[in-house]
């Protein structure tokens, strides 16, 4: 019985090791430069900025066909 219990006690301290250094290789590898996510009601919307030599002109406003006959799909996101 003592056998079973090394291994046991040898199996969660591997895991626990492997735990810690995901962990930490998590934290060292984050990016600092990005600047955080708001929560919750602290979101703003800005809308998306338009190229205008883009064939989609924008939200909520309709593609003007292309002379070659290819049709344009524009999809935006609010990011919510």
């Amino acid at each position: 019985m003592t056998g079973g219990r090394r291994r046991w006690r040898w199996a969660v301290a591997v895991w626990a090791a492997v735990v810690i250094l995901g962990g930490g290789l998590t934290l060292w590898l984050q990016d600092t430069d990005e600047q955080p996510v708001p929560h919750g009601g602290a979101e703003t919307f800005e809308p998306p900025s338009v190229d205008p030599d883009s064939d989609c002109p924008g939200p909520g406003l309709t593609p003007s066909p292309r002379s070659d006959g290819t049709i344009v799909l524009c999809a935006y996101s609010t990011g919510r």
